[in-house]
């Protein structure tokens, strides 16, 4: 068989052209869709009031969540009846919730100058954020910390803007004082309603990294998505999105606030949660607005607390169980944890999730990078997503690093290439 002839009409210059009058757009896609950053995502974040925070609470929240477990199941068997597992990882499953709440029972911890602290004397929110910055900066230096720490202030609204920008103030102040920013530092904007309330966030980082002379845009936050303002402006796009633009890239991620939004729609108290088509309404709308941008997402959480008598602790967890795989299969890999007695059931779901999933993500990964083929036609961007889940499987300890080397063929390296192709560095 002979070579094909090639032949082409279009000149360089036709293809030079395009490519400048197109260089804009690809900027600009280069500016707003970075790509999701390659760090890791935890699976929760727990909210402690400051008045509350102590050097001891991330360890007592793991002790009273294991007190949960040896009261009201003690063992596998007694757990995977309560919540339904799946007999085959029941074991598995149970014995890493276990060493999780032993080993890091707290992936995210915001101390809340919000409403779970209320309206305090100054004097006594100073006292408060000065000791909240000393108590992480400790737990750093001692190697104690969460992966993730921080503070949700009050919000950028007139009746409160005041104190939530000197508490914002007194808290990174004191952090630098003693010594840093710690890298896992996270912090909460809470009740925002206009982009304009994100830029003056924005504005306010930037001027204190200018006074410390720390790198430009080293701080960045979450914003809180409470109000039908934030998902929806008077003119009908999507605030969302312009909430994201206004933090000049500082905005880490996008956080949902099951009640005050509910509240804010007229959802009655007794049908306000996370599964309200009112707030998967939102959700699908922040998770459009962030996609490609790097802005992570997070769930909101359950009033329903797991305390009382064996039946309701057992009816809360089947709730709180429900909800986070329920959101886990929504791409809502992170949500709110409000009590210890929630830990049992986030990290259950969340394990039993990349435990049932693993066999044929790991499978299909090793698959596609094989170019083997199979039953399933894979291209580059589910390859991505594979990858993605085992990370986030791997970053948890819902699956071990041997394993997926083993089903894969891949180290971390690789699996991280497949994940953020083109983005390099550690993950």
């Amino acid at each position: 068989m002979g070579q094909e002839r090639v032949t082409t009409s279009l000149t360089s210059a036709v293809t030079d052209e395009i490519a400048a009058s197109l260089a804009p757009v690809d900027a600009e896609l280069r500016r707003r869709y970075p790509g999701d950053p390659g760090t890791r995502q935890p699976v929760h974040t727990v909210y402690v009031p400051a008045d509350a925070f102590a050097a001891g609470t991330l360890r007592t929240w793991g002790d009273r969540a294991l007190a949960a477990l040896d009261a009201h199941a003690p063992d596998a068997a007694s757990f995977a009846a309560v919540l339904g597992l799946d007999e085959t990882h029941a074991d598995d499953v149970y014995g890493r919730v276990r060493a999780k709440l032993e080993r890091e029972p707290v992936e995210d911890l915001r101390v809340d100058f919000e409403d779970g602290y209320g309206t305090r004397a100054d004097a006594e929110e100073d006292a408060d954020a000065a000791r909240a910055a000393r108590l992480i900066a400790e737990a750093y230096d001692a190697g104690t910390a969460a992966p993730y720490m921080g503070i949700r202030m009050k919000c950028l609204e007139a009746a409160v803007r005041d104190r939530g920008i000197r508490t914002l103030d007194v808290f990174l102040t004191g952090l630098v004082e003693a010594g840093r920013l710690p890298d896992g530092l996270l912090l909460t904007l809470p009740k925002v309603t206009y982009p304009e309330q994100v830029t003056a966030m924005a504005r306010l980082l930037a001027a204190f990294e200018e006074a410390h002379g720390l790198e430009d845009g080293r701080i960045g936050f979450e914003i809180q998505i409470e109000t039908s303002q934030a998902v929806l402006a008077a003119d009908g796009t999507a605030t969302v999105a312009r909430l994201i633009r206004a933090a000049g890239g500082r905005a880490t991620g996008l956080h949902y606030g099951t009640f005050d939004y509910s509240a804010c729609l007229g959802v009655s108290a007794a049908h306000q949660a996370s599964d309200h088509p009112a707030a998967d309404h939102a959700k699908a709308v922040m998770q459009v607005a962030a996609a490609g941008t790097g802005v992570r997402l997070s769930d909101g959480s359950t009033n329903v607390l797991p305390v009382g008598p064996a039946d309701r602790v057992h009816d809360a967890w089947r709730l709180h169980y429900r909800l986070t795989r329920r959101a886990l299969a929504r791409a809502y890999y992170q949500g709110w944890d409000m009590h210890p007695g929630h830990l049992p059931p986030r990290y259950a779901a969340v394990f039993a999730f990349y435990r049932e999933g693993f066999e044929q993500a790991a499978t299909r990964l090793a698959r596609y990078a094989d170019r083997a083929g199979g039953d399933v036609m894979d291209e580059p961007a589910t390859a991505k997503a594979l990858a993605g889940f085992l990370l986030r499987g791997l970053d948890c300890g819902a699956l071990d690093s041997a394993e997926v080397a083993h089903r894969t063929g891949l180290s971390r390296a690789g699996l991280e290439g497949f994940a953020s192709p083109g983005r390099g560095g550690p993950r």
